[in-house]
C-alpha cells in the first residue's frame, strides 16, 4: 500500500509539474512572432520585468506598438517599469470576452496593484463601451479612457492573451500623461493626370486682356457677320417677292413667247380692207 501511495504520490507531483510548466506564460516567446512589438519586448527585459510577467499563470497583455511605445520609451527605468506593470491584466480577457461586457465599465487588477504600491486604485484599469468601441484607462477618478481597443494579437485560452491598444496609459501618480494623438488627417482629391491637364487650353493673351479691360458687367462685344463670298446679281423686287435668277428670267419669257397665238388669216385681211377704205376716202376728197 505505500508503495502505491508513494508511486501515486509521485505521478501527481510529475503531472503538476509538467502541467506547470505547459500552462506557464512565456511573454517573450509569444511576442517574438511580432515584430511591430519589437519594442515592448526590449523594455520588459530592460525593467527586468519578464521574469516576473512569466511567473504568472493568467495575464492578459495590454500591447503598444513599436509607434505607440515611444511615446515613453525615453523616460526613466522606475517610472518606465510601473507604467508597464499597468499595461499586464492579471486575468484571461481577449476580444469575444471584451465586447460581451455589458456593464459601462469593467474594472481590472493590474500587475502593478500586486506590488502594494498601488495608491487611489492606480492600480486598477477600467474597461468601457462607447459607441461600440471598447476603450481603457486608469480607474483613479477623473482619468480619461483614451486607449481604444485594436484587435486581438495572440490568445492561449485561460492562461495568456495579447491584445493591441492604441496608445499607452499613464496612471495619475505614475507619471505625466500621454497626449492623445491627433486623428489622421483627411485624404486630400487626386490631381488632375499630365494628360488631362495638357488637354484643357489655357486662355489666350487677347481673351485675358479682354477681359481685363472690359468693365464689370458690359456685355462682350460681337464681331459683324462676314459678308458671303458673292453677292446676288439683282436686286429683289419692291413688293417684297424675290427677283428671279437670269436663267429662270429666260425661261419665264420663252414660255410667254410659246404661250403667244399667231396672227390669223381673218385679222391679215381686216387690216387689208382698212387699208383699202382709207384710200378710196382720200381719193374721193382729192376729187372735190
Amino acid at each position: 500500500m505505500c508503495l502505491k501511495a508513494s508511486s501515486s504520490l509521485l505521478s501527481l507531483t510529475i503531472l503538476l509539474g509538467v502541467s506547470s510548466i505547459v500552462s506557464a506564460v512565456n511573454i517573450n516567446r509569444a511576442l517574438e512572432k511580432y515584430p511591430e512589438f519589437s519594442t515592448m519586448t526590449e523594455l520588459f527585459n530592460k525593467t527586468e520585468l519578464t521574469p516576473i510577467i512569466n511567473k504568472r499563470q493568467t495575464i492578459t497583455l495590454l500591447a503598444l506598438s513599436n509607434d505607440a511605445i515611444g511615446s515613453i520609451s525615453g523616460r526613466p527605468e522606475d517610472e518606465l517599469k510601473n507604467i508597464l506593470m499597468n499595461h499586464v491584466v492579471l486575468d484571461f480577457y481577449d476580444g469575444l470576452k471584451l465586447k460581451a461586457i455589458k456593464d459601462k465599465s469593467t474594472m481590472l487588477t493590474t500587475l502593478y496593484q500586486s506590488t502594494g504600491l498601488g495608491q487611489q486604485q492606480n492600480g486598477f484599469l477600467k474597461c468601457s463601451k462607447t459607441n461600440g468601441k471598447i476603450f481603457f484607462g486608469s480607474a483613479v477618478k477623473g482619468a480619461p479612457q483614451t486607449a481604444e481597443y485594436i484587435t486581438t494579437v495572440f490568445r492561449n485560452p485561460f492562461n495568456l492573451s495579447i491584445v493591441q491598444i492604441s496608445m499607452p496609459i499613464v496612471a495619475p501618480g505614475l507619471g505625466d500623461p500621454v497626449k492623445v494623438p491627433p486623428p489622421p488627417p483627411m485624404s486630400s482629391p487626386p490631381a488632375p493626370s499630365p494628360k488631362e491637364a495638357a488637354d484643357t487650353p489655357a486662355p489666350g493673351p487677347a481673351e485675358e486682356e479682354g477681359y481685363a479691360d472690359s468693365p464689370p458687367g458690359a456685355a462682350p462685344e460681337t464681331s459683324p457677320a462676314s459678308a458671303p463670298e458673292t453677292a446676288p446679281e439683282s436686286a429683289p423686287s419692291e413688293d417684297g417677292s424675290p427677283a428671279p435668277a437670269p436663267e429662270n428670267a429666260g425661261k419665264k419669257k420663252m414660255a410667254a413667247a410659246d404661250e403667244a397665238e399667231p396672227p390669223t388669216s381673218g385679222s391679215n385681211t381686216g387690216l387689208s380692207f382698212g387699208a383699202i377704205l382709207v384710200l378710196s376716202f382720200v381719193v374721193i376728197f382729192a376729187g372735190f
